[in-house]
């Protein structure tokens, strides 16, 4: 099993080809979190992710024969990097096989640090079960992304990082896919300071590792399904699980929702790019999902920044919605000139801004003389969303559907 010996060698290994990533404190996110919210910025890492800590260790451990048959590896983007850059620098052959929904951008990537691709029908553990089947037919050594001690020691060399730079760190907030991450940051921080609560995140659609740990063993999903790629998991190591049940405080869910509204304040609020799995930490700690953390000194680790660029706008729309920063109201009007005038002139005082109108006749059992007004309108937050809806209701306008879509 791994040791604290390891770690702190995976660390001398990794010092010349690893970034040791800054933590940040943010003001503006620490009033929304209701603690001191720092960030551990693994989304600037090389290769933008955290993975190449464990990829480069777990490779750097190989024998020169196991090298010599070159290095298979399964993910859905980030360890496919790691690999691949690890794989690159010791100048052997590297293969890595990936969910066919994997993001372009981690696609290429990838190829770009000279590793052959395979894409692979379904999720990253139809990529898993298919990497394995190559392993064994053609003799190449496997690269678990997440249930490997080696792999494990060099992810937590994060632990190290952030105990140094932030000594009176009170709790550390950890995404969960296969529990590689979250093995070897707890188990590097309790073995040196128990008192530091470590928490664990997953998405609501991939809660593998929380079903497993209330069930008391190593559980597979039937299904996952979340914007959070990087940790989209069915089944965690079972290594992870065991470390996590014993060393981690507790893991908690978000919703893609939350995932969304998070990328959306690292965004805003720190001028910083995160990926879903990234940002699942500084959801947990927004939307109140850590119990007694607050006026505690809490690292949110950003795991990764990998986001494909063609989704990011969807993702920021549903930041907005989940925020209070764009709404949806229908208005039920009759159809007669000024109506519209007057619905914006309501909208526009109380200092909303109008940036889509559907205008639709009545439909049947609705007045003769009916109409429906849909619109879409930039707000500040709920508060100002509710303070239009009053406004538009003194005015004897009525909402026919409220709710925020």
């Amino acid at each position: 099993m791994i040791s604290l010996d390891k770690v702190y060698h995976a660390n001398y290994v990794l010092k010349d080809v690893v970034r040791r990533t800054d933590i940040i404190y943010s003001s503006t996110l620490s009033e929304i979190g209701g603690c001191e919210v720092y960030l551990k910025t693994e989304n600037l890492q090389v290769t933008g992710s955290f993975k190449v800590r464990g990829a480069y260790y777990k490779i750097s451990q190989l024998s020169e024969e196991e090298k010599s048959h070159g290095v298979i590896a399964c993910s859905a983007g980030n360890h496919a990097q790691g690999v691949a850059l690890a794989s690159k620098k010791f100048g052997i052959k590297s293969v890595i096989c990936m969910p066919d929904g994997a993001p372009i951008s981690k696609v290429e990537a990838t190829k770009s640090y000279g590793a052959e691709v395979v894409l692979v029908p379904g999720v990253y553990d139809d990529a898993h079960n298919y990497s394995e089947k190559l392993r064994d037919e053609k003799g190449y050594t496997f690269i678990h992304p997440f249930d490997d001690e080696d792999v494990i020691a060099g992810q937590a060399t994060i632990g190290l990082e952030i105990i140094e730079q932030l000594k009176d760190v009170d709790a550390i907030v950890v995404p969960v896919g296969g529990g590689g991450l979250i093995s070897g940051i707890a188990f590097a921080i309790k073995s040196l300071n128990p008192a530091i609560k470590v928490y664990g995140v997953q998405a609501a659609g991939a809660p593998s590792m929380i079903k497993s740990l209330a069930d008391g063993k190593v559980e597979m999903l039937d299904s996952v399904s979340t914007i959070a790629d990087g940790i989209a998991v069915k089944e965690p190591g079972v290594h992870t699980f065991e470390l996590c049940r014993k060393y981690v405080d507790d893991v908690v869910s978000v919703t893609d929702d939350q995932v969304s509204a998070a990328i959306l304040a690292l965004i805003e609020k720190q001028k910083m790019i995160a990926e879903g799995a990234g940002a699942v930490s500084l959801a947990a700690v927004m939307f109140g999902k850590i119990p007694g953390i607050a006026g505690k000194k809490v690292v949110c680790l950003i795991s990764g920044g990998n986001i494909d660029v063609t989704i990011l706008s969807r993702v920021i729309n549903r930041g907005l919605l989940m925020s209070g920063r764009t709404a949806t109201m229908t208005v039920e009007l009759l159809d007669k000139p000024g109506q519209l005038v007057a619905v914006s002139a309501i909208i526009a005082g109380c200092g909303g801004n109008v940036i889509g109108v559907l205008h639709e006749r009545s439909n049947e059992g609705s007045d003769v003389n009916g109409c429906y007004l849909r619109l879409n309108i930039e707000t500040r937050d709920f508060a100002h969303i509710k303070e239009i809806e009053e406004a538009l209701k003194s005015h004897g306008f009525k909402l026919l559907d409220e709710r925020r879509k």
